[in-house]
Formats: C-alpha cells, sequence, structure tokens
C-alpha cells in the first residue's frame, strides 16, 4: 500500500520540531515526579532486574515496559516536548503502536483531569523520537505523562519555552499505591494509548497512585514473585491473576497461596480479587473462575473483612461485549472504560475503608 500520508496530511507524525525557545530537563531532576516506574541508571522498571531474572524469561522480557508509569509537575507552558528513547519496541498486528510506544498527557482542568494529546512515534521507530504537544491558555496546571505500556523507556526528558514557570505536582490523593497484579489485560493490551488503561482511568477519577505490575502471557504466581509483592508498600492490592495460569491446577496450586502470602504481610489492607474479564465463558473457565471464587469465600470465612471481589464476567456488560473487545480477549479502550467504571465504587469504598483504618 502506499503511504497514506500522501494522501490524507492528517496522519503525518511530525518528528523535526524546531527547538529553538525550549529548555530541556531529564524527568529525574526536582521538581518532576516520577510514578510507577523507578530508574535504574540503565532504564525505567518496574521492579528490580534480579526479582523479574528469578521469576521467569516472561517477567525478566516484560519487567522493564513502562506500563503504569508516570511523570507529574506543574507549569504554565503552552507547549510541552519529550525526548524518548526507547528499547524493545512492540508491534503487533492487534495492538496500535500508540498504545505500545507512545506517550500521552493529562493535565488538571478544575479538578478533573482532561486529555491533551498523544506523544506519537513515527511507525518506524527503532530507539527515540521528540514530539510537541499544544497547551492552550497560560495558565497553571498539573501535568501527567504517560509512560509506554509495551516499550521499555531508557530516557525521557521534557521541554518547555524559556521562561515557562516549573513547580512540584501536588500529591495524590492517596499517596500510597494501590498495586495491580495479572495478565497483559492488567499490563494494559489492547488499549489504543497508555491513559486509556483500567487502572489510568481510575487514578484520574479517585485521584490515586499505582504500579502497575501487568505481565503479558507471564503472570503465574511464581514464588519471587509472591515474595516481591508481599514485601511491597501499597495502600490496596488487586489481584487479577487467572489469565496466565497454564491450568487449573496451577491457579488451585498458586492463587490462594498469593493471597496468603499478601495478607500476611497486611493484615488489614483492602485486597480487590477478580476473575477473567470474559463474559460468556466455557465449562473449563467457570472452573477457574470458582478457583478465584474460593480464595475469596475462604477469606470471608476466617472473618477477613478488607477483601472484596467481582466476578470478571460482570466487568464488561454482556450487550457491548462485541464492541468492547479487539480479538475476544483483550479489551479495547471501551472495554477498559466498562472496566474501570465496574471497579470504581468498589476501589473508592476500599480506599476509604483503607484510610479510615
Amino acid at each position: 500500500m502506499a503511504d497514506i500520508t500522501v494522501a490524507d496530511k492528517n496522519f503525518i507524525v511530525e518528528t523535526k520540531i524546531d527547538l529553538t525557545g525550549f529548555t530541556f530537563r531529564s524527568v529525574l531532576e526536582p521538581p518532576f515526579k516520577i510514578h510507577g516506574v523507578f530508574y535504574d541508571g540503565d532504564r525505567f522498571r518496574r521492579i528490580p532486574r534480579d526479582v523479574a531474572e528469578a521469576t521467569s524469561r516472561g517477567v525478566l522480557q516484560l519487567h522493564a515496559n513502562t506500563a503504569g508509569g508516570r511523570v507529574r509537575f506543574t507549569t504554565d507552558a503552552q507547549y510541552v516536548i519529550v525526548k524518548a528513547v526507547l528499547d524493545n519496541v512492540a508491534r503487533m498486528s492487534h495492538f496500535s503502536l500508540t498504545g505500545t510506544a507512545s506517550l500521552d498527557m493529562y493535565v488538571d482542568a478544575d479538578g478533573t483531569q482532561v486529555y491533551c494529546g498523544t506523544f506519537i512515534p513515527p511507525y518506524n521507530v527503532e530507539n527515540a523520537f521528540i514530539s510537541k504537544i499544544e497547551l492552550y491558555g497560560k495558565e497553571k496546571r498539573t501535568v501527567t505523562v504517560n509512560m509506554p505500556i509495551y516499550s521499555d523507556l531508557m530516557w525521557l526528558e521534557i521541554g518547555l519555552p524559556e521562561g515557562a514557570s516549573l513547580e512540584a505536582a501536588p500529591d495524590y490523593t492517596y499517596a500510597e499505591p494501590v498495586v495491580f497484579y495479572g495478565s497483559s489485560i492488567t499490563q494494559g493490551g489492547c488499549a489504543s494509548r497508555p491513559g486509556n488503561t483500567y487502572q489510568e482511568i481510575l487514578s484520574r477519577a479517585i485521584d490515586f497512585d499505582y504500579i502497575n505490575l501487568g505481565f503479558s502471557g507471564s503472570a503465574k504466581a511464581e514464588d519471587p514473585m509472591i515474595d516481591y509483592l508481599a514485601g511491597l508498600e501499597m495502600s490496596a492490592f488487586v489481584l487479577d491473576y487467572d489469565y496466565n495460569a497454564p491450568n487449573l491446577t496451577h491457579l488451585q496450586n498458586t492463587h490462594e497461596k498469593l493471597f496468603l502470602a499478601v495478607r500476611k504481610a497486611h493484615p488489614d489492607m483492602p485486597i480487590l480479587i477478580t476473575s477473567r474479564p470474559r463474559t460468556r465463558l466455557l465449562d473449563w473457565e467457570e472452573r477457574r473462575k470458582e478457583c478465584v471464587e474460593a480464595t475469596y469465600k475462604n477469606a470471608v470465612a476466617r472473618g477477613d473483612v478488607n477483601v472484596w471481589y467481582i466476578p470478571g464476567d460482570q466487568l464488561i456488560p454482556l450487550d457491548m461485549i462485541d464492541m468492547a473487545k479487539v480479538d475476544g480477549g483483550h479489551p479495547n479502550d471501551l472495554g477498559f472504560m466498562y472496566m474501570a467504571r465496574t471497579m470504581e465504587p468498589v476501589i473508592r469504598e476500599m480506599l476509604m475503608e483503607g484510610k479510615n483504618a
């Protein structure tokens, strides 16, 4: 097929940007605040490399994908430019490059986070790109830049016009992070851009920090991962582990084990359990759902009052399922919106309970 930009100039991704009059700073420098990931001198990561190596080859491959990574700051700038250096850029037939490798941006407008644009890499991006977004007006506002979902981010600089203000963003209302552990859906496949994962939709609605520990095809609750999860400081835990268990026996042997390890380390912390977000379940999927429900029911029977459960087949309405999935399994943006709307009242309740404990 011929280059579509020849016929439609609206599809051109501009990478030749005049940088005159802009000052660039590493996001590692104050007053920028980084959430959901950390930098270890080589690249941003979601978990330490040694934990990933001890867990599995799949987790090692995915642990530096920056799903859930964010940079926050306050500025009156009219333009924001990013210089991003990437590695392991993911290209898939069912997942857009704006989802796997772009960054996107939101600003606070009267207490609501509003989408401003996407820093889109060129289709042939190999390891770096520059992109620019214009903001309307020059009032001071809090900016959130979301990192790529399925690519490694090795370096990131933010460019603002010379003379623009730059201050630290306010803390989240719930500053201690919510941790999400699960499959490719948890990681964000197949959102069209980073701001449309269900965790990020929830974070904007409720104003909480979070860590996305979704590992595509690789969330199998191995012992090193269980130990790592149990040791994290967090305000709440969302256990979305079902899809990647290779069989029912594996799920039975690991699901409650993971829950109990986290509960032992955090006796009073809110925990939400969900099963796979599929509306029409086959018989073998029903048995897996029963296994996940058993973890919840056993906790309640032990007197656990800080555990919640949402059946996965209730996360997306049945009458919308044909428009909410990319391939029958992975949600699109509509699917993630429905997941977030279903989870929102539960997570609000969980965080309020945790705050009042």
